[in-house]
């Protein structure tokens, strides 16, 4: 089978997000219920300065109501919600003014450390301004000086919900509306950065002052049982992005952060490295060699350090070799690494595991810098 070629970013095709859909079709049906004509397309205007079209895949009208929908396109960078229907429901209400709520399948808020309140729909703030200007401009351009109910639904989103982070952030029944430009840049990092904020946020606000930090859904397993007294929210995948998370943490008052995660990863780490990508920066082979040094490996052992392939291959090494305290030694350097990184005024604990689960080596709660 012949190898498909990786698109060049700057070629990838822009996406929407669920923000920007649930305000045309809002407009959609706005229009609609004052004008009692079916739309086929809606145009609004974006947080990023421009205007974008969405087609309207249906209309449906009610004695009082009308309803539109659209498919969420998430470009080629499709996520959990890409392929979603996207729908609001709009009413006439007695009152002045506009009132804004969920439907099925967008998420009711539990936990506090979000940005809705409580008791509130999962609508984000930039999706609810860009939709109360938009009605607002609406009702503006038709001359009408009514209130308005709003109701954004996705007939699906409790099912897409399991694929999201939305249930231990305490979203519950759905999906949230998202977006804070209208449009989904292609392998963007900026959305993962904006759900680790909001994870670290959940955690303070929930009452956690010690949060721990996984590069992803195993060593988040493997955390979960070494960390088994904390509650869920604690826990927080922040991917690749080390340093940013930490940082964040000590922006909310977190007092002590746990790192966990396996020998790849955290090798970039102890050696400075806070953007752990695999393109982020190489493995520095010398600096792991140095540290089987510093645990009173053998020369041998040492070069074979310094001429293996991978971090895991050093890991490997110094199994067979039975030079376990390397891991401790490696953990202890993370520790210092992410404290350096932030200035101080954290309490680190750092854990490395291998792909099967197996506790390789840890240090506990290191507050200072050496």
């Amino acid at each position: 089978m012949q190898k498909k070629n990786k698109k060049d970013p700057s070629q990838m095709r822009h996406g929407y997000t669920t923000g920007a859909c649930a305000t045309a079709v809002t407009k959609a049906a706005l229009t609609a219920l004052i004008t009692g004509e079916a739309q086929e397309t809606a145009t609004i205007h974006l947080p990023i300065g421009r205007d974008v079209t969405f087609t309207i895949e249906k209309n449906l009208f009610t004695n009082d109501a009308v309803s539109c929908e659209t498919i969420k396109d998430g470009g080629d960078d499709p996520d959990a919600t890409h392929g979603a229907t996207i729908v609001s429901t709009v009413s006439w209400q007695h009152e002045l003014g506009i009132t804004l709520d969920g439907g099925v399948g967008v998420g009711r808020v539990t936990k506090p450390g979000l940005p809705v309140a409580i008791g509130e729909a999962a609508i984000n703030p930039v999706p609810r301004k860009m939709l109360y200007s938009t009605i607002e401009e609406t009702l503006s351009e038709f001359n009408v000086k009514r209130g308005v109910k709003v109701v954004i639904s996705v007939p699906d989103g409790e099912e897409i919900a399991k694929n999201t982070l939305n249930g231990r952030l305490g979203i519950i029944g759905g999906i949230s509306i998202l977006g804070t430009r209208g449009t989904v840049v292609p392998f963007s990092s900026s959305a993962y950065r904006a759900s680790v904020v909001e994870a670290i946020s959940v955690a303070h606000a929930t009452g956690n002052d010690h949060v721990v930090l996984t590069t992803g859904g195993r060593s988040e397993r493997y955390a979960m049982k070494q960390y088994e007294g904390l509650p869920e929210e604690a826990f927080i995948e922040m991917g690749d992005f080390v340093g940013f998370a930490i940082k964040h943490c000590k922006l909310k008052g977190i007092k002590r952060v746990s790192l966990v995660g396996m020998m790849g990863k955290f090798s970039k780490v102890a050696q400075g490295v806070m953007m752990v990508h695999s393109k982020s920066a190489p493995i520095n082979f010398e600096f792991l060699a140095q540290l089987a040094k510093d645990v009173e490996a053998s020369d041998e052992v040492v070069n074979e350090v310094l001429a293996a392939n991978t971090a895991s291959h050093v890991g490997e090494i110094m199994i067979e070799t039975g030079n376990r305290n390397f891991f401790d030694h490696l953990c202890e350097a993370c520790c210092i690494s992410s404290l350096k990184h932030v200035e101080g005024g954290l309490v680190m604990d750092t854990a490395i595991y291998s792909m099967k689960g197996e506790l390789l080596g840890r240090a506990d709660e290191i507050d200072t810098i050496d």
